[in-house]
This record gives structure tokens, sequence and C-alpha cells, in this order.
């Protein structure tokens, strides 16, 4: 994953045009950059507006996607308690072990329902669109010309709104995700990626800060409605409850059961 982010995303820094050759740069970018030069000039050839809705258009149809992931990233998360069991229980580095450990792992998934592996299958869909459109937007020199609202899309914006903007949807999203887990996740990473989010778009041009904007507003609103971390909650809590009560009915039985000197097996 990491390779293939590096590798399109160092591609080529040159602007792209109709002259632009390669599937990368001639087809896929250069008609990503089509697609928003087009909206734009329906809005009167504000190309803030087109970055905005060809952004959201393109998130949009990736939902399935990232849908599939965050679901799958979900089911991880919840039977995670029973994995570090299992690594706690097979902690020998031996061989034997190390093998009763991955069938053990394999059953927990298969009756859990869960591919560990259909997590990175959205991405690698995901991650070639996320990078032609950045790259869109990054490489068509007529994208960062004009006015958008208080910024020049050319310059960086000089109020600092939109990497703000950025880094709070970032850091949104981040604790959405992790408020949705059963453990605790790396906090060090909710916080890490925000500030790293707003200090690049810090310096880039409002064009690009206007899309890692509306993009990560985006995450935040897609995993509101499909993977609610509130819903997730009070679903766990609610089912906790129950456990709780059904032990607590348990251990009244048995002691009914007692007084009266039955023969109980606990």
């Amino acid at each position: 994953m990491l390779a293939l982010v590096v590798i399109l995303s160092a591609c080529g820094t040159d602007p792209v045009s109709a002259e632009s050759t390669g599937i990368w740069e001639g087809v896929i970018i250069y008609n990503f950059a089509r697609a928003i030069i087009w909206v734009s000039n329906l809005f009167g050839g504000n190309y803030g507006i087109g970055i905005i809705i060809v952004t959201v258009i393109i998130r949009t149809m990736l939902i399935p996607f990232t849908h599939v992931q965050q679901k799958n990233m979900q089911q991880m998360n919840d039977i995670s308690p029973q994995m570090e069991e299992l690594k706690s229980k097979y902690s020998a580095r031996d061989a034997e072990t190390q093998e009763k450990l991955k069938e053990e792992q394999q059953r927990l998934y298969s009756e859990a329902g869960v591919n560990p592996y259909m997590g990175c299958l959205p991405m690698l869909i995901q991650m070639p669109v996320f990078i032609a459109l950045y790259q869109a937007v990054n490489r068509t020199p007529i994208l960062v010309t004009g006015d958008f609202l208080w910024v020049n899309l050319g310059q960086p914006d000089p109020y600092f709104i939109l990497p703000i903007l950025a880094g709070v949807f970032t850091l949104g999203h981040s604790v959405l995700m992790s408020m949705g887990r059963a453990t605790e996740g790396n906090k060090v990473m909710t916080y890490v990626m925000p500030l790293f989010i707003v200090f690049i778009t810090f310096r880039l041009s409002s064009a690009l800060a206007l899309y890692f904007t509306v993009s990560n507003g985006f995450s935040v609103v897609q995993t509101l409605l499909f993977q609610n971390p509130f819903k997730i909650r009070k679903e766990r809590a609610d089912k906790e409850a129950q456990e709780r009560e059904a032990e607590r009915q348990r251990k009244r039985a048995i002691k009914r059961a007692q007084k009266y000197g039955r023969n109980v097996k606990k």
C-alpha cells in the first residue's frame, strides 16, 4: 500500500495538459482536471466550486468501497479482545504454538464472518483515485487561478481558515472512528495526523487546502451516516447491560435453588 502511494504520488510534478502522455497523466489525471474545469464553467468559471463539486461526486461514488473498508475495520476491532486473549494463550514462540495460534485466529475470523484482507481491497481502489484527484488540482495551472470566497486559489490561505478546517475535519473523523472501537486505539495517530494535515495545507495553495477540507469533511459525514459511533456505543452498552443482567439472574437462580436445598450445577 505504501509503495503504491509513493509510486503514484511521485509520478511527476510537471503541469498536465492535452499533450500529456501515458495512462496515468494523459488519461486519468488529465480527465479529472477536465471534469473539474467543466463543472467550474457551469458556475461562471469558479474553480473553487468545481473542486468542491467534483470532490464530493467522486467521494460519493467511492462510498461502497469506503463503507466496506470501515465495516471490515469495525468487525476486526470487535473481535480484537478475543484476538488478544489468543495471543496471550499461545504466547510461546515455537513453531507448533504459533501454528496453533494461526489456526485459532482463522477459526475466530470464520466464526465472526471477518476477512482480515478485505480492508485492503477497497483501499487499493480508492488510493489511486484520491491521488489522481489531488494531482489534477495540483498539476493543472488553470485550476489555481482566480478567487474563491476570501482566498486566491493559487496562494496559501492568508487567514489559515482552510488549513485549520482540514485539520479539524481530520481530527473529527479520527475521533469518531476511535469512538466506535471496542478497544482503545493509537491515540498518538489520532492527533498527529490532523496536525500533519494542518502543516502541509498551511504551505500549499488554497486550491489544495480546499480539496483536503472538502474530502475530510465528507469523511466525517460518511462516518456519521454509515458507522455512527454513538449508535455503535449504545448498542455495545445495551449488549453489555443485557449480559450483566443475565449473569445476575443466573446467580439469583442459583441462590434460590441452594436456599431450598436443591443440587444445582453451577
